[in-house]
């Protein structure tokens, strides 16, 4: 190859890397996957020839449900779910078989939600008592995985 094609090359091959920026969606929101995980999750002891019995998270099909950040005193729990929610709704999606989701939101704080058949599952709370709290703010998506849990012992 003479010294006028690698510099060809190397040009061109320079103009596509500069050209190549991660996929940036527009807008603002929420993104990340669902998983579920259940059964006996405390650590012990292997012995060696012995398999580790804890199951790690698997991707799941849910509704996310999106409201106004909710406190935790404003809520009813019953065997790990909540099942009395005074707040309606903003919006709802459900993730893919993957367990992926994106939701596009308006900048501003909010609690996630994901539906089962018993109620609503979530898992975090912050200092204040607010529940699975979420911040979007403009031009940006905010990662939240959730691993639904609630029939696994830790």
């Amino acid at each position: 190859m003479n010294s006028l094609s690698l510099f060809a090359t190397l040009l061109f091959t320079g103009f596509l890397l500069m050209g190549c920026k991660p996929y940036k969606p527009e807008g603002q929101g929420i993104t990340g996957t669902i998983t579920w995980q259940e059964g006996n999750q405390m650590p012990m002891m292997i012995e060696e020839g012995q398999a580790d019995t804890r199951s790690s998270p698997k991707p799941i099909k849910r509704t996310v449900r999106v409201y106004p950040l909710i406190k935790f005193s404003d809520l009813k729990m019953e065997e790990g779910l909540f099942t009395a929610v005074a707040e309606k709704p903003i919006t709802e999606v459900e993730s893919n078989e993957s367990g992926v989701y994106s939701i596009q939101l308006s900048p501003g704080r909010y609690s996630i939600f994901i539906v089962e058949e018993g109620g609503l599952f979530a898992n975090i709370f912050d200092g204040d008592g607010n529940v699975n709290p979420v911040t979007v703010k403009e031009n940006e998506w905010t990662l939240l995985d959730v691993v639904v849990n609630y029939k696994a012992v830790f």
